[in-house]
């Protein structure tokens, strides 16, 4: 899934240039940062700041994610306004939860789920090769449009063994997931057994959507943290963390992924596993 080029998510900007020779003035692109709300049978539910692009999938995947509908057959009508703000209506009566958690994602995510109950791990069986999850993180870097462009954005993906499936940007690192579920409701493409692909941290809530999508391998290029490690632990997913090349940090059940691969036909070396913590995220 390519996002519509007409749909913005840059903007033109001047800017002076330092570097080690006499300043200059470069016209180029720079990410846009916008509000956008979400409101359900009237009733305002949340307020994020975004890359103003996509929002209807941000809308349907932050109320799936919050396990708030189960499919896009429990929304009547979704409209968006000229101010951002997305206007669903469901089939069901809808309460406003009361307790509501900012976490940590860029920008002030938010959950309304509580990370201290328990879940049952996934019965999922998935494996994938090392050098296939370095591969599909080179598609993600590559498939990132905007981010190509302007820098400053991040990046999520659905992938199997063969590609990428669906990619999504946003400023956001936690409303690309949300942006990514609702592109799979949208487009009909299951994520159960899925692999995961993020160009930022696996916290605790990125986690918790990653669980509620059934995705049992997660991959970032930077770094997890302990609660969402002690989480995919109890919930039976991998976290490959540090994602780079030929090199990886597996955190959690590491039997999901196989080491013992046969030589790239390009000559490239195997992804190797790292345990040491001086690297920089």
């Amino acid at each position: 899934m390519r996002r519509n080029k007409e749909a913005g998510g840059v903007r033109p900007v001047t800017f002076l240039s330092l570097n080690g020779g006499r300043p200059q003035q470069v016209t180029g692109q720079i990410v846009e940062e916008s509000m956008a709300c979400i409101s359900v049978n009237g009733i305002e539910l949340a307020t994020f700041m975004c890359s103003p692009t996509d929002l209807d999938l941000l809308a349907i995947g932050f109320l799936y994610n919050e396990r708030l509908i189960e499919s896009l057959d429990d929304i009547a009508s979704l409209h968006l306004s000229d101010s951002n703000c997305v206007d669903l209506w469901l089939h069901h009566e809808f309460e406003r939860p009361k307790r509501l958690i900012v976490t940590a994602g860029c920008g002030g995510g938010q959950t309304f789920d509580d990370l201290s109950q328990e879940h049952p791990p996934l019965d999922l069986d998935t494996q994938a090769h090392a050098n296939t999850l370095a591969e599909r993180m080179k598609d993600l870097h590559l498939g990132a449009e905007l981010y190509q462009q302007a820098r400053g954005i991040h990046t999520a993906a659905l992938a199997d063994e063969q590609g990428l499936l669906l990619q999504v940007e946003d400023i956001g690192r936690h409303n690309c997931l949300d942006k990514l579920a609702g592109a799979a409701l949208k487009n009909r493409v299951p994520t159960r057994g899925r692999i995961l692909l993020s160009s930022g941290r696996i916290s605790s809530e990125m986690l918790n959507k990653a669980r509620r999508m059934e995705c049992p391998i997660v991959c970032s290029r930077t770094s997890p943290t302990s609660l969402s490690v002690s989480l995919a632990e109890r919930w039976n997913i991998s976290i490959v963390a540090y994602l780079r090349q030929s090199r990886m940090r597996i955190y959690s059940h590491p039997e999901r992924v196989l080491l013992e691969l046969e030589q790239p036909s390009d000559g490239s070396r195997h992804p190797q596993v790292h345990n040491n913590t001086a690297e920089s995220t």
